[in-house]
C-alpha cells in the first residue's frame, strides 16, 4: 500500500448564514487566535517545547475558551514555535557548511538574507483556527436549496452553530476524482477551508521521457512537437498578456484578464495528455525578474501558475518531474549540438553550424528532453555562446574548444 498521500483544499463560503451566526464566530475566532498569540508568546521562552500543552503552561495564557479549544490552539502554537525553530537551525545550519566548505561570499549572501527577513513570532493576520473533527461536522443533503450543512460544536459556545454550504465545482471535481475529506477544516475570516487527501498514485516503471518548454508566445513546446493552441474565442496567452498591459492594475477589467488568463493556463494544460509519460523534465526558473525593470508585457507573464499546474498534473498521473537549469536550451542545435546567440531569431530556429531550422520552442523542448551534461557558473561567465560551442549529450563526445576554433576561422 502506498504511504503516501496527496492533499489538497478548497474553500465554502459563510455568506449564506445569518449576522447573528456570523458574528459568534468571529468573536470565537478573535478569542482563539488571542489564546494562540499568548501560548507563543509563552513558549517563545522556552527552550524544550511539548506538543501537547500541559496545564502549568495553560495556566500562563488567560482565555476565555474551553478547555478542549484551549487544548486545540496551545496544540497549533506549539507547532508554530516549533516549526519557526527548525527553519532558523536549518538556516543557521547552511550557514556553517559553507563557512567550513570556504565559501565565504555565499555564506555572507546568506547572513545578510537572514538579518534582513529573521523568522519571528507570527502576527495575527497569520494565524486562523485550525479545528478538527470534534469541533465540526458536515452533513450533507436535505430537502434545501443548499447542499449541506456545517455545524460547530463545542468551540466555547453553548448551542451548535449551523451554517449552510454550497459546494463548489472544484469540491465536486475534487469528490469525483476519489479525494475524500479529512477531519480538519481552517475557519477564515469569510470562508471555511476543507482539506481533501487521495493515495498518491505511485511512479511509473517505464515509459517515454518529455521536454516542456514554456513561453509566452506559445504557453508550452513539448518535445514530441505537440504545442499549446489558441482558445475557442482565438486567444491565446500572448494576446491576453497584451489585454492585461491596457487595463489599469487593480482595476475590474485587469481583475477579469487576470481570470481569463488562469483559466486558458488550465484550459490548455488539461489538453496535454501524460499517457505513457514516466518523466517530465521542465526549466528550473527561478526570479525571472527579481531586480530587474522589465515591460509590462514581460510582467504579465505569469510562469508559476504554468509550473504548478503541471506540477499537479504530474502528481495526479504519477509522473516524475525533473528541474534542469535553462541556461543555453533556446540556443542549441538539437540536431547537431552547435551552441551560439545567433541561431535564434524570435520563435524561429536557425542553425548556424549545420542549417538545422525548426520552431525556437520545439528545438528547445527536445534540448530539456535530452541528458546535457551541466554548464557551470565558471564557464556561463566566459560567455561562450558568442563564438559558440558544441554541447553533447551524456556518453558522446564532451564540450570540444578546438572545435569552436576551426568553425571562427572557416567563417
Amino acid at each position: 500500500m502506498n504511504k503516501f498521500v496527496n492533499i489538497k483544499s478548497s474553500k465554502v463560503t459563510v455568506k449564506f448564514s445569518n449576522t447573528g451566526k456570523l458574528n459568534k464566530l468571529n468573536e470565537f475566532r478573535k478569542e482563539y487566535v488571542k489564546t494562540v498569540l499568548g501560548f507563543v508568546d509563552v513558549m517563545w521562552e522556552m527552550e524544550d517545547i511539548p506538543s501537547l500543552v500541559t496545564t502549568e503552561i495553560s495556566k500562563k495564557v488567560t482565555s476565555n475558551l474551553m478547555s478542549r479549544s484551549l487544548q486545540a490552539a496551545g496544540k497549533q502554537a506549539s507547532g508554530i514555535v516549533r516549526g519557526t525553530r527548525k527553519k532558523n537551525k536549518q538556516r543557521l545550519f547552511i550557514y556553517d557548511k559553507l563557512i567550513k566548505n570556504g565559501k565565504l561570499k555565499l555564506a555572507r549572501k546568506l547572513l545578510a538574507k537572514i538579518k534582513k527577513t529573521p523568522v519571528g513570532k507570527p502576527t495575527i493576520d497569520k494565524v486562523n483556527p485550525q479545528l478538527d473533527s470534534r469541533f465540526f461536522e458536515i452533513i450533507l443533503g436535505g430537502k434545501t436549496c443548499f447542499d449541506g450543512w456545517l455545524t460547530f460544536k463545542q468551540i466555547g459556545l453553548k448551542e451548535r452553530i449551523s451554517i449552510p454550504i454550497k459546494l463548489t465545482k472544484h469540491i465536486n471535481k475534487l469528490q469525483s476524482s476519489g479525494y475524500r475529506l479529512m477531519k480538519s477544516v481552517c475557519l477564515n475570516r469569510e470562508s471555511v477551508t476543507l482539506c481533501f487527501e487521495k493515495e498518491a498514485i505511485p511512479f511509473a516503471p517505464e515509459g517515454n521521457t518529455i521536454g516542456v518548454d514554456i513561453g509566452i508566445k506559445a504557453l508550452y513546446s513539448v518535445s514530441d512537437g505537440r504545442q499549446s493552441s489558441q482558445d475557442i474565442h482565438g486567444h491565446t496567452l500572448d494576446t491576453i498578456c497584451r489585454k492585461l498591459c491596457r487595463k489599469k492594475k487593480d482595476s475590474k477589467g485587469f481583475k477579469r484578464a487576470q481570470a481569463h488568463r488562469k483559466n486558458h493556463i488550465n484550459m490548455c494544460l488539461n489538453q496535454l495528455s501524460l499517457n505513457g509519460v514516466r518523466t517530465l523534465k521542465l526549466e528550473n526558473i527561478k526570479n525571472l525578474n527579481r531586480g530587474k525593470r522589465v515591460s509590462k508585457y514581460l510582467a504579465r507573464w505569469t510562469y508559476a501558475d504554468i509550473k504548478s499546474k503541471l506540477e499537479s498534473m504530474c502528481k495526479e498521473s504519477g509522473v516524475l518531474i525533473q528541474y534542469i537549469d535553462q541556461t543555453y536550451t533556446s540556443q542549441r542545435c538539437s540536431s547537431c549540438g552547435w551552441t551560439r546567440k545567433g541561431n535564434r531569431h524570435g520563435v524561429s530556429f536557425k542553425c548556424k553550424s549545420c542549417g538545422f531550422t525548426a520552431n525556437a520552442d520545439l528545438n528547445a523542448s527536445i534540448n530539456i528532453s535530452l541528458n546535457l551534461p551541466p554548464i557551470g557558473r565558471k564557464k556561463r561567465l566566459q560567455h561562450p555562446n558568442r563564438t559558440g560551442f558544441y554541447w553533447y549529450v551524456v556518453g558522446q563526445e564532451p564540450i570540444v574548444p578546438v572545435v569552436t576554433e576551426i568553425k571562427l576561422t572557416l567563417e
